[in-house]
């Protein structure tokens, strides 16, 4: 596969994973506000910082309020990050590969393209109630992604694709968690009471787990959420099911799948990763310290994204190469 068209694929699913989780977090968080005692503050602050654009946001607003934080996370042109020039630049990646792509898929891109740009127009964060939004923008990933999964041909594109919305996944799970360990709960005067069980509910809706958490846990404390969303392997949006299947997504297309060690760095590293992660108990990320033990979580994968940039997409020196937005 040429190394354009695996850039392409790879950024695709980076970018509809992305799209997909700012839609979701936006929706809950919304949802959360409704549900907060009248004397506690509003919590886009820790969204924003969730998403590591509070620098950027800072720049071009002043507070935290509810119009201006959906703004940004879902229409915002300085935002390279925001709903919009996600679907933006997975339009334009799916436009360079479209002979890659079904012709059901290209169309569902395309028109939700065009939907997030006419929901701009209307400027919708400025509703009382912005959610029928968000939530059809998720309707149309999900189809977008059932269509991908019917319609495309399991090939080294189909596994860079995936390779790339297990990646964003992983790291949106653990920033999330991280941000609600420190800043959601406004007091240790609240752990335990029913703004902490609001917060960590919160956080399961977020990630579509909130229903599979309590048939496994039953009640909801923060060790069993923390195992469920770092720990779990079963768990589609847990951090330990998302790194399995990078691991997996790279040796189908190394051509490694199923033998014993590594072949190169990077299936090395990614093994440590899924290694470290499958023989830890919840009581071990408790003791190491949750925000750390995150925070390498994080290191490890931004560090993985550099190798399989650097192994995969990176073209001769003297070939100009076009830079994705991270």
């Amino acid at each position: 596969m040429l190394s354009r068209v695996a850039n392409s694929v790879y950024w695709l699913g980076r970018y509809i994973e992305r799209a997909e989780n700012y839609a979701r977090f936006i929706d809950v968080n919304f949802n959360l506000e409704l549900d907060l005692p009248p004397n506690v503050d509003q919590q886009w602050k820790p969204l924003i910082v969730a998403t590591g654009d509070k620098d950027l946001y800072d720049k071009y607003n002043k507070g935290y309020s509810r119009s201006q934080a959906i703004y940004f996370l879902a229409f915002d042109g300085h935002n390279s990050n925001s709903i919009l020039n996600s679907i933006t630049y997975a339009r334009e990646n799916a436009r360079i590969v479209r002979e890659n792509l079904s012709t059901e898929t290209w169309e569902v891109l395309n028109e939700l393209y065009y939907f997030i740009k006419d929901q701009k127009e209307k400027e919708v964060w400025k509703y009382e109630d912005p959610r029928e939004c968000l939530i059809d923008i998720r309707k149309k990933i999900q189809l977008l992604n059932g269509l991908s999964y019917d319609t495309a041909p399991r090939t080294q594109g189909w596994y860079f694709t995936k390779l790339g919305q297990f990646i964003e996944r992983a790291d949106k799970t653990s920033r999330i968690l991280d941000v609600k360990y420190h800043i959601l709960l406004p007091s240790i005067e609240h752990v335990g009471s029913p703004l902490d069980f609001l917060g960590w509910s919160a956080l399961l809706k977020s990630v579509s787990g909130y229903n599979s958490f309590r048939r496994v846990y039953g009640r909801t404390e923060a060790t069993s959420v923390v195992e469920y969303l770092v720990l779990n392997r079963y768990f589609p949006r847990s951090i330990l099911f998302c790194v399995m299947h990078v691991e997996e997504c790279l040796r189908e297309i190394e051509g490694t799948a199923g033998k014993l060690g590594f072949s190169n760095k990077i299936e090395k590293e990614i093994g440590i990763l899924r290694s470290k992660l499958e023989f830890s108990e919840v009581s071990d990320v408790i003791d190491f310290g949750l925000h750390e033990y995150l925070d390498e979580i994080q290191k490890d994968l931004n560090s993985l994204s550099d190798q399989i940039a650097e192994r995969y997409f990176t073209v001769q020196s003297n070939v100009v190469q076009s830079q994705q937005s991270q």
